[in-house]
């Protein structure tokens, strides 16, 4: 793989360094990435305070359960909690309400649906019904990570619902499900990490928009060398996590609020945004900044954690558009913080909009292709699988298509990788388990529910790995059926996990339902049209005044939305270009290079529209319809595959830098993208056209 060519502007000076696109080069020497990603371990802190909750979540509630002599209705809750576990991750608690009660919410409901079909219909209706629920499933996987997690559940709980045999009505069963997973969201209002000494209120929302500036300090430092585009990444992932804390700050409000320190945590986050946005046009410049300008976000991060004021920040020595908008957003931060300082009394400023908010149709949906595409995937595996499993089971059908359903969802990573993790996992699992029972002769009800609360507090940790997490779940589920009165489950869940590998690994690559065209080209055509919904915008005639502030607040909606879409796109670059390669994975593209490429149209775009608001002339009407134009055109292709041939985008105008990027990547990432079988694509292809 080449890297990509870098192009000097008008006066000379290389405008991209390499350190942008060298994570690009690989040497083909390494193992496959297919291959290594088996063993990549997430880093991330221990989760003392969720490991807490995990212990006291399903654990307790069978145990309660066996002791009233109903451990039909204590394996649902316990089950409903161990779900919820596997969704309780670090974030506010706000965050952690939306997290864990959509996704329960979800699986109760499927669970009622299971249940009410296993009752009033034959055995063999499960796979048409899966096969509807998988659709269903699959496709709102496509909208984020929440939606996913809901969908999963809801996919899992449809299963269990049908083919575990417990008694009761189903209504009942859904509602044991459901108060599992209620007394997980208790456990996490009630039990959640200390605060430090003279933390104020909000200390979740605060740290979050604090971390933004934090993350700035370090993108700033790391401009011009090879660290810049991961900081960059991490800068986007921080200001997106403190919009989605703070929105939920406002439609979630705790009783007795302060209404003045949440306005002013607002109005501080506006800060942070605007300096992000100077941030990006920073880095597009591409020339390292002085370490003291670093030190601004620094104080404005401890100014944030206090609730004081900003003190004394660095000089302004603007030397390029892009350096003064960034020390004009410093100076009005500096304004916005000394007026927000508790105890201050001046009326907020209602020039700063208070997040970048959402635009509303900017999601994927149920019936994108890749919505579609997911969904068939999903739909096809978990069919299939049940109908083996129907054909092997009189009862217990359930495992084979749970399994598939952990399994196949396109979003959680590459699937011959998670199908290797999910038969190693398993096999750990069943070897601990059935340890336990020979050296402690048999389990009894108190020593399951110990298993329980031991394997209950890895499901925080076990996130880390898939096969670590996988291991701790077959404990948790192999004590439950145990507890439900299948004691000979052990040996069986080998077998039915290995066949249900098996179908979901060839199931899962036919080329119907696994084309990495429409996986990851949907998801950068989303991009660009995003950029293009922005640059429309910002490069538009300006508003009359009255309207200034509502363009503003739009203007950061839509390009909160860009960033959101490249993120997305980004992930599923990096999924297809480890998922197996050869006839399973057809012909693919370097989405990695096309990744590289889209974010260089993203950047170029944002410092097009902060180089407009700080006094450079706009573009020619004719050249913003011609850019746009092309961001419009490139899109479909990527989204119908190139199924129809489309022309190559033309050069980019010669009196606007930005525009000229931005064109230039265009053309980059249709050479990408079109190449034919015989020559693959070139990197180098992002040259000036």
């Amino acid at each position: 793989m080449h890297v990509p060519e870098f192009r000097a502007d008008s006066s000379g000076s290389r405008r991209h360094p390499p350190a942008r696109l060298a994570h690009v080069a690989r040497s083909r020497a390494h193992a496959p990435a297919w291959l290594t990603h088996v063993l990549r371990l997430r880093r991330a802190p221990v989760p003392r305070t969720a490991m807490v909750r995990g212990a006291l979540g399903a654990g307790p509630l069978l145990g309660a359960g066996i002791a009233v002599g109903q451990s039909g209705a204590g394996v649902l809750a316990a089950l409903g909690a161990m779900l919820a576990g596997v969704n309780d991750r670090p974030g506010t608690r706000r965050k952690g309400l939306v997290h864990i009660g959509l996704p329960a919410a979800a699986g109760s409901l499927g669970l009622l649906v299971g249940a009410l079909v296993a009752d009033v219909t034959g055995r063999w209706s499960a796979v048409p019904v899966l096969f509807l629920v998988g659709w269903v499933s699959g496709a709102l996987s496509a909208r984020g990570g929440v939606w996913s997690a809901a969908a999963l559940q809801m996919l899992v709980a449809t299963t269990i619902g049908m083919g575990m045999p417990l008694a009761g009505p189903a209504w009942l069963k859904a509602l044991c499900f459901l108060s599992g997973a209620v007394w997980l969201v208790v456990l996490r209002l009630l039990l959640r990490a200390p605060r430090s000494p003279g933390s104020p209120r909000w200390s979740g929302e605060r740290e979050a928009v604090a971390a933004v500036f934090d993350a700035l300090a370090d993108a700033l430092g790391a401009l011009g060398g090879p660290g810049a585009p991961s900081a960059r990444r991490a800068l986007v992932a921080a200001q997106q996590q403190a919009d989605e804390a703070l929105r939920l700050m406002r439609l979630m409000p705790w009783p007795r609020r302060s209404g003045g320190a949440e306005g002013a945590l607002t109005e501080r986050f506006g800060s942070a945004v605007a300096l992000c946005e100077a941030s990006i046009a920073l880095l597009w410049e591409g020339r390292p900044v002085p370490d003291t300008v670093a030190e601004g976000p620094r104080r404005l991060a401890a100014a944030v954690r206090s609730g004081g004021p900003a003190g004394t920040l660095p000089s302004p020595r603007p030397d390029t558009v892009e350096r003064l908008a960034f020390d004009r957003a410093v100076l009005e931060a500096a304004v916005v913080f000394d007026r927000t300082t508790a105890g201050a009394s001046a009326p907020r400023s209602p020039e700063r909009p208070r997040t970048t908010g959402t635009v509303p149709g900017f999601r994927p949906g149920l019936f994108t292709p890749a919505g579609r595409e997911y969904g068939l995937r999903v739909a096809l595996c978990v069919s299939v699988t049940a109908a083996v499993a129907l054909l092997l089971h009189e009862d217990h059908w359930y495992w084979l298509p749970a399994t598939a359903a952990f399994l196949v969802k396109p979003d959680m990573g590459p699937l011959f990788s998670r199908v290797v993790n999910r038969f190693a996992g398993t096999v750990a699992g069943v070897l601990v388990f059935v340890a336990l029972m020979a050296a402690l002769g048999g389990l009894g009800p108190p020593l399951v529910v110990a298993a329980v609360v031991v394997a209950g507090a890895l499901v925080p940790l076990s996130t880390r790995h898939f096969a670590f997490q996988t291991a701790v779940i077959t404990v948790l589920v192999l004590s439950f059926v145990h507890a439900a009165g299948d004691t000979e489950a052990a040996a069986s869940r080998l077998l039915e996990t290995f066949l249900a590998c098996v179908i979901v690994l060839l199931v899962g690559h036919l080329p119907l339902v696994a084309d990495p065209r429409v996986r990851a080209g949907h998801r950068f055509a989303v991009t660009l049209r995003c950029t293009e919904r922005y640059l429309r915008h910002v490069l538009d005639a300006p508003d009359p005044a009255g309207d200034r502030q509502r363009g503003d607040e739009r203007g950061l909606a839509l390009r909160g939305a860009v960033y959101r879409a490249l993120a997305e796109a980004r992930a599923a670059a990096e999924t297809v270009a480890v998922e197996l390669p050869g006839p399973f994975g057809g012909r693919r593209h370097d989405w990695s290079a096309v990744a590289v490429a889209a974010e260089l149209v993203v950047d170029a775009a944002t410092a097009c529209a902060l180089r407009v608001e700080n006094g450079v002339p706009r573009p020619p009407a004719g050249e913003v319809v011609r850019v746009t134009t092309a961001l419009s055109v490139l899109a479909d292709a990527l989204e119908d595959g190139h199924r129809t041939v489309r022309p190559a985008p033309g050069p980019g105008p010669r009196d606007c830098r930005s525009l000229r990027d931005v064109m230039t990547q265009l053309h980059g990432i249709h050479r990408l993208t079109t190449a034919g079988h015989a020559e693959p694509a070139r990197a180098g292809s992002l040259a000036r056209p």
